[in-house]
């Protein structure tokens, strides 16, 4: 195309020099030319997006075709049922699909309602895949995780979830209001609710604070948030929906020690009819749990109490001796 324009200014000259052509008529064929160029450079990108459109919609279709190995069984509704323990774990092994190797192995423990549990050991130790299986986010291969009695299997997933406040490891927040964020948790919570849930997080501080307090627009992922404000808010998002089964991730890793402090003390005091679950780094975060639990390459290394824990453990021992020296 430019060498058609190149030659149309080359014979356009010679006949404007002989006067069979005007230079107006000259420059309107550039034009056209010009035109034509553009439209070709149109129909190329478009041909780009419609070779990579054919291969997202490929893409898109393969996940929609892929079904979840986590199915319903029996409806069964959690209401008043109660059984002592409340969260039991037997002989649990669990792998990842393709892998030759389980994540968890032989794992067994009780839980009682209304206790504080907290869940230590080295990165990769399993402890976020073990708190996993509760919810039902996998399955154990091998074993029963069993929630009032009964396997979580039984359960139907809407009713056995609705029970389970959760707190990720990685604090998720979503574009739009403060307040938008926290009714996640629950849709037609009173301003009353919230506010004993930010207080608990020890978020009323840093709320109050802000300009627009409620209104405070979050951005996406809540990138103009700190990681321990954000830690907080999840934190205070779970629990918003007052639920009888509280899990935190490992969700005060960003706190400072104070808060820290001041959040475990208000979950012990504050927070009632509900059986939490702790997964920490931290020895200090866990030590006044009423039973500790130190998983190890996959398998339960320990439980107990934390002074029992300290005599009886070396996984433990070690882990607590290497923080209390730094």
């Amino acid at each position: 195309m430019n060498l058609s324009i190149v030659a149309i200014l080359w014979f356009g000259g010679i006949k404007v020099n002989s006067g069979s052509l005007t230079q107006g008529e000259t420059i309107a064929f550039v034009n056209y030319i010009t035109q034509i160029l553009l439209t070709l450079i149109v129909f190329a990108q478009l041909i780009v997006i419609l070779t990579k459109a054919s291969t997202s919609a490929n893409r898109v279709s393969e996940i929609l075709e892929i079904e979840s190995t986590i199915t319903e069984n029996n409806i069964i509704k959690l209401n008043n049922i109660t059984t002592n323990p409340f969260i039991e774990f037997k002989n649990v092994c669990f792998s990842y699909t393709n892998s030759n190797e389980y994540s968890l192995s032989n794992i067994s423990f009780t839980i009682n309602k209304n206790e504080t549990i907290g869940i230590i050991g080295g990165t990769g130790s399993g402890k976020s895949t073990l708190i996993n299986l509760i919810p039902r986010f996998y399955d154990s291969s091998k074993g029963q995780v069993l929630v009032n009695g009964i396997d979580v299997k039984n359960y139907s997933l809407k009713s056995l979830r609705n029970l389970i406040g959760i707190v990720p490891q990685k604090a998720v927040l979503f574009t739009g209001t403060l307040l938008e964020n926290l009714k996640w948790g629950k849709e037609d919570v009173t301003l009353s609710e919230i506010e004993a849930a930010l207080e608990i997080s020890q978020s009323s501080s840093f709320v109050q604070s802000l300009p627009k307090q409620y209104d405070t627009p979050i951005l996406q992922g809540g990138k103009n948030l700190s990681g321990g404000q954000k830690q907080r808010l999840t934190i205070a998002r779970a629990l918003v929906s007052n639920p009888e089964i509280l899990i935190l991730d490992d969700s005060s890793s960003a706190l400072d020690f104070t808060t820290d402090a001041n959040l475990r003390k208000a979950l012990k005091e504050k927070v009632k009819d509900t059986t939490v679950i702790m997964v920490s780094q931290r020895a200090s975060s866990i030590k006044n749990a009423d039973k500790i639990i130190v998983l190890d390459n996959g398998e339960i290394a320990g439980i107990g109490s934390h002074d029992y824990l300290i005599e009886n453990c070396e996984v433990y021992k070690e882990i607590y001796s290497s923080q209390l020296k730094n």
